[in-house]
């Protein structure tokens, strides 16, 4: 058994002009884009291809009808915006009002940091390069989740599982599992309520924008287990989770244990080893509010069997449980790292949750709050309080409080700078990622379009567009294609190679 599974990411920036509040923030984060494709030769690069995109699909067996759909939903229509495809195999794009970084396809949760942390260097360098062009204004980028109007925006996380698993069993056992993971995930915030009208901490910033059970919709009526069934792969064999119930994280162990912990449950899930759930909430949207609300961890939910039991408790039975399949299934060193990890934060967070200040997102900014509060004899309703934790988000290396806590060593960090840079133009080599990018790096004027799971040619001679599926997420590898890009000079070479023709 092991944590490894085809893996990514998604990440909604929050923007702002300084000095400009009443700006428009999708003009800015198409300046943002587009400023980092000028740069980067990305100009001449291929669109985004959205005809194999079905996201009104449910997991539940049916289609939502357009008409019945938040427009917000409708992200199989091209609307014009900025929207370019890395050479590290990630999508950059204007997601409405938000700059967006879609990750890499990944295999292992260590990846899916390095990748995201990459993003996070070429949004850092996209609102550089934007505040630089004549007569612009700066641009500051928070990787956050909410903007304290009661607006919130996305963190989103995706696992590819196997198609065959019931979603009735992946609604069962995630959703207690979501609803306390955020103890270990929480990125924490000042201000409860979505309008933020009740002046205390909480663990989660998404937490109390969170209104149902089970759903489709991403931004309005947000489900705790969403529904969405666009795999990006094979329908046949794949599903793809799409999980919209987390928080945008800076630290990167809880990056790390997010997807890591997921990936265990999920595939404890496939292998149909935690049965019938016993740990079923009884009202699992209030159960996530509480939770978040009490810093102390010390609040109990309801369960269906009129029980009561802790986030700490929830996130205990399921370790344990992994650990009981480890020890049946087998393990290896990453799944190894990701248990060690879980295990020590869980033990730590019940003995006393600030011994894990330097790992934890929410731990850490609730102690740069504390501090201020006790010097400053500061109440929670204070203005200053919100700025340090906006602050906290910054993705300026000089700006951000997150980063001076790296700095300083008060934050630990699981890769080096130089990795993540390497990965900002460097695909992942072990999924169809290195194919996607390794042909928009050398052969960027004969793509077409591209997308998660298709790459079209556009080349000399032919009267129509050839499309190359990548619908076999381990397929398109250094391994299986990499000599052949060492090999073929031009992309019409390449394309005969591959289709043989």
């Amino acid at each position: 058994m092991t944590v490894r599974r085809v893996q990514g990411s998604e990440v909604e920036y929050g923007i702002a002009v300084t000095g400009q509040p009443h700006a428009n923030p999708m003009v800015a984060s198409t300046h943002v884009v587009n400023a980092y494709a000028a740069a980067n030769g990305l100009t001449r690069r291929a669109r985004w291809d959205f005809e194999e995109e079905t996201p009104l699909r449910d997991a539940r067996g049916f289609d939502l009808s357009r008409d019945a759909a938040d427009p917000s939903q409708l992200t199989d229509e091209d609307l014009g915006l900025a929207n370019i495809i890395l050479t590290n195999g990630a999508r950059l794009y204007v997601d409405h009002a938000h700059p967006e970084y879609s990750s890499p396809e990944v295999t292992r949760p260590l990846d899916v940091v390095l990748w995201e942390k990459a993003g996070e260097e070429v949004m850092r360098r996209g609102a550089e390069l934007a505040g630089e062009m004549p007569q612009a204004a700066p641009i500051v980028l928070y990787k956050n989740n909410i903007d304290n109007k009661g607006a919130s925006y996305g963190s989103h996380e995706n696992y590819l599982m196997d198609r065959q698993v019931p979603f009735e069993s992946i609604v069962e056992h995630l959703t207690p599992f979501f609803v306390s993971r955020q103890i270990v995930t929480g990125a924490g915030r000042v201000g409860q309520r979505q309008d933020g009208s009740v002046h205390a901490f909480q663990i989660s910033q998404r937490a109390d924008y969170f209104e149902v059970n089970v759903g489709l919709e991403t931004t309005l009526k947000r489900p705790i287990i969403n529904t969405r069934d666009e795999p990006h792969a094979d329908p046949k064999k794949y599903r793809r989770l799409h999980v919209i119930v987390g928080d945008a994280n800076c630290s990167e162990t809880a990056i790390l244990l997010k997807h890591g912990t997921t990936s265990l449950v999920l595939a404890m899930i496939e292998a149909g080893f935690l049965g019938q759930g016993r740990l079923q909430l009884a009202q699992p949207v209030s159960a996530l509010h509480a939770i978040s609300h009490d810093p102390s961890l010390q609040q109990t939910v309801e369960l269906t069997d009129g029980t009561t039991i802790t986030a700490l408790e929830l996130q205990r039975e399921f370790l344990g449980a992994a650990r009981t399949f480890l020890d049946r299934e087998g393990s290896d060193d990453d799944t190894d790292q990701v248990l060690r990890l879980w295990e020590s934060v869980l033990d730590r967070l019940a003995t006393d949750p600030m011994s894990c200040v330097d790992e934890l997102d929410w731990v850490a900014k609730l102690a740069l709050l504390e501090r201020y509060r006790d010097r400053d004899d500061l109440g929670w309703d204070h203005p200053k309080l919100h700025l340090i934790d906006l602050q906290y988000h910054d993705i300026r290396l000089h700006k951000g409080l997150y980063h001076q806590l790296v700095r300083s060593g008060r934050m630990k960090r699981l890769l080096s700078d130089d990795r993540v840079l390497e990965a900002v133009t460097e695909p992942p080599h072990d999924t169809r990622a290195y194919f996607r990018g390794k042909c928009l790096e050398k052969f960027s004027a004969d793509i077409a379009a591209a997308s998660w799971d298709s790459v079209i040619f556009d080349l000399p001679g032919r009267d129509s567009l050839q499309r190359v599926p990548t619908m076999e997420p381990l397929r398109g590898t250094a391994e299986h294609v990499g000599a052949l890009f060492e090999d073929n000079d031009t992309a019409t070479d390449l394309f005969r190679a591959i289709t043989a023709s």
